[in-house]
């Protein structure tokens, strides 16, 4: 599945309302194949947990991913991408 289109992002996402952890876990099981690995952060002090999410996946897809779970209540989204060099053109 990959392809030169593809990108290495990391999604931070920050979930307030744990009510959401159910549609979340959802929605990584729609985009499983994309995702290289996830590390969940429960922090009781302040009542909120953090999930990073290591994906490498078309950049819409990588989109689509984080505006459906900002878009949850209670649910917060960052995304950054990797700055990479296209393996195609290290190893001709």
């Amino acid at each position: 599945m990959e392809n030169n289109e593809n990108r290495v992002a990391l999604i931070g996402i920050v979930v307030e309302d744990l009510d959401s952890a159910e549609k979340i876990n959802d929605l990584l099981h729609q985009y499983a194949e994309r995702i290289i690995g996830r590390m969940g952060i429960p922090y009781h002090k302040r009542q909120v947990s953090i999930i990073s999410l290591v994906l490498d996946a078309p950049q819409s897809e990588i989109s689509a991913l984080s505006g459906k779970l900002g878009m949850l209540p209670g649910v917060s989204s960052k995304t950054v991408y990797a700055r990479l060099e296209d393996a195609s053109e290290e190893n001709p």
